[in-house]
């Protein structure tokens, strides 16, 4: 019985240098009569921390639940006519539309479109199948006072989808259940605030002051964010496990977001390293020093983001969401109605 003991505690032991800086990411225990579901999360395993400058970010690893023909971006989809954005001239619905024979698309919270009447983001998950029509999708403007033409863009659509929300900030101003357009529009401005400070330059366009897209291309804000992306971007390569990241800015472990497949999240990877660069950017405190976080802090935050009021929503013909919020995280999961068991996306913020 001795032998045995000690040959247990000598494979345990094996197991977990194997492992290396890999820490796992169990699931929050649950109470009450939706224990269930609340379990229904697999646990991760997180490897890292890689850190550059004042951002470090985590990779998380699992098993693909998306089976089938991979997604395609909403990026990849504009970029190959594939897909159209259509103004509404509602500034909080859009529509988009599937032009393709046979290829399926994914949109996620905190896309970027640029172009039409005002840049919007876009709030929640969708999936948009071949030859869709139009689909109405909720949107938030992330450029106020234009409401018309810029330059040679066209009016009546959106030209591209590159970028994705610079801040945890934004992405809860978008994506909350109290959200409102007043709350974004303040993000923005804070956004371009905190980055002209660090710069020490303006970085708002005279083509137009308030879009944050245009803040986003500005030439030196895409040199300093350049930085962090050449020093972080290999990360996930030949790690074929790889299904989501978590980031910290200035120490702290602020969101995550995880994907249905390996696939779709190295398709997704650059716009999200770019999104959580520009936020470490903006938020560089040059006189404070940090301590780097550990893999257990990424797990004690998953777990402490699921502990909010939980609501239901059913998003187009392919959405089911869950949203659990409190006064400190908001947690959104967006599954695939036509494969239950396929969670698309799953998003962690920190409030």
């Amino acid at each position: 019985m001795a032998r045995q003991i000690l040959l247990s505690a000598l494979a345990a032991l094996a197991a977990g240098l194997l492992l290396g800086a890999r820490a796992p990411a169990e699931p929050p225990k649950a109470e009450g009569k939706d224990a269930k579901d609340k379990l229904a999360a697999p646990a991760y395993t997180v490897s890292g921390p890689y850190t550059h400058a004042n951002l470090t970010i985590f990779l998380l690893h699992g098993k693909d639940t998306l089976s089938g023909k991979p997604l395609m971006t909403l990026q990849e989809a504009l970029e190959q006519k594939k897909a159209v954005v259509h103004e509404t001239q509602s500034v909080n619905q859009l529509s988009v539309e599937n032009v393709s024979e046979d290829v399926e698309i994914y949109i996620q919270p905190g896309d970027i479109v640029k172009g039409g009447q005002q840049d919007r983001i876009l709030s929640h998950d969708l999936i948009v199948p071949p030859k869709s029509g139009k689909i109405p999708i909720a949107s938030f403007c992330v450029e106020s006072g234009r409401w018309r033409a810029r330059g040679a863009e066209a009016v009546t659509m959106f030209s591209s989808s590159a970028n994705v929300a610079n801040s945890k900030d934004l992405k809860v101003a978008a994506q909350s259940m109290g959200r409102n357009q007043s709350q974004v529009w303040a993000k923005v401005r804070e956004a371009q605030r905190k980055l002209a400070q660090n710069l020490g330059k303006p970085v708002e366009n005279s083509q137009s002051p308030t879009s944050l897209q245009l803040t986003l291309e500005d030439k030196k804000v895409l040199e300093e964010v350049d930085r962090y992306v050449k020093a972080l971007a290999k990360a996930p390569d030949r790690k074929k496990d790889v299904i989501g990241y978590a980031v910290a800015v200035n120490g702290d472990v602020q969101a995550a977001d995880v994907y249905g497949s390996n696939a779709l999240f190295l398709k997704l990877w650059p716009k999200l390293l770019q999104g959580s660069a520009t936020e470490a950017l903006a938020e560089r405190q040059a006189d404070k020093k940090f301590v780097e976080p550990k893999a257990a802090a990424v797990t004690k935050f998953l777990a402490e983001s699921v502990r909010g009021k939980r609501t239901e929503n059913e998003i187009g013909q392919r959405i089911k969401q869950v949203c659990q919020e409190d006064d400190k995280s908001l947690y959104i999961e967006a599954r695939d109605a036509a494969s239950p068991a396929a969670v698309i996306h799953k998003s962690y913020l920190k409030k």
